[in-house]
């Protein structure tokens, strides 16, 4: 995702900017002190995802948002960051994503804008499949299937049958059996598209099939590694270990098993 931050004070453009930078769905993001610069960002560059103070010098958030209606066709995700509690059924009323109030935590901001990168999401397939109609408005029958442009062909595959996918550069590379898949897509954009079916990342460079994890193996010096269907293992990195508890509805007998 591409974002842009509208903040005129200097110490919420710096907390802003820490939490997206540790973000590994935000590809690239501007800063804009006031609604005029923002505007101008907005008529030159797309943008997925808006973060807002609603009440800044020049042009508030909401009049920033009521002016890209006039030529945008699709609005980004917006999250307002704000002092003003007294504008949140406003900024709703806008189909804004969230409102965080300062002083906001990063983990309060974290929150906003995972609901950020789900409406993302959901937009992005919603696109995706107007750009191919299906005979006659109907669902196509049978088991889901996901389409791949692999060695000048298009391939189609059960999305359960993949076990992992590694990036590799520019490239990401499926593991599908004994089979590899290189594609050109960024381990980002295909967390995207496997997520609802599924995938989890633990590592920037691995996704891994939620359905095929067969074991979490802790390290006394804190670390994780998952062994999947077929004996592959991978580490999991820290700052995805929280990903780890979506793997099972329950958890018995482990009650500080993935504590942070």
């Amino acid at each position: 995702m591409r974002a842009l931050v509208m903040a005129d004070e200097p110490l919420a453009q710096t907390t802003l900017a820490t939490v997206l930078r540790a973000r590994d769905d935000v590809e690239s993001f501007d800063v804009a002190s006031d609604g005029v610069e923002a505007l101008e960002k907005l008529r030159h560059e797309a943008y997925d995802l808006l973060l807002l103070d609603i009440n800044p010098p020049s042009i508030s958030g909401v009049e920033l948002l009521d002016q890209l209606r006039a030529y945008l066709r699709s609005i980004p995700s917006v999250v307002f960051v704000t002092a003003h509690q007294e504008h949140a059924f406003t900024a709703f009323q806008r189909h804004a994503v969230d409102y965080v109030l300062k002083p906001f935590s990063t983990q309060r901001l974290n929150e906003a804008l995972e609901r950020a990168v789900q409406k993302y999401a959901t937009q992005r397939t919603m696109k995706m499949c107007d750009g191919f109609p299906m005979h006659g408005g109907t669902a196509r029958p049978g088991p889901p299937r996901i389409a791949i442009k692999a060695r000048g062909r298009i391939i189609l595959i059960d999305p359960f049958q993949i076990a992992s996918v590694h990036a590799e550069g520019n490239y990401a590379l499926l593991q599908r059996g004994p089979t590899t898949y290189l594609l050109r897509e960024s381990i980002s954009d295909l967390l995207i598209k496997l997520k609802p079916y599924g995938f989890i990342r633990i590592h920037r460079s691995f996704l891994v099939n939620g359905s095929m994890v067969e074991e979490i193996r802790p390290y006394a010096t804190g670390g994780y590694r998952v062994r999947i269907k077929g004996g592959n293992e991978y580490p999991v990195a820290r700052s995805y270990r929280k990903n780890l508890r979506s793997l099972a509805d329950c958890w018995i007998g482990s009650k500080s098993f993935l504590a942070d």
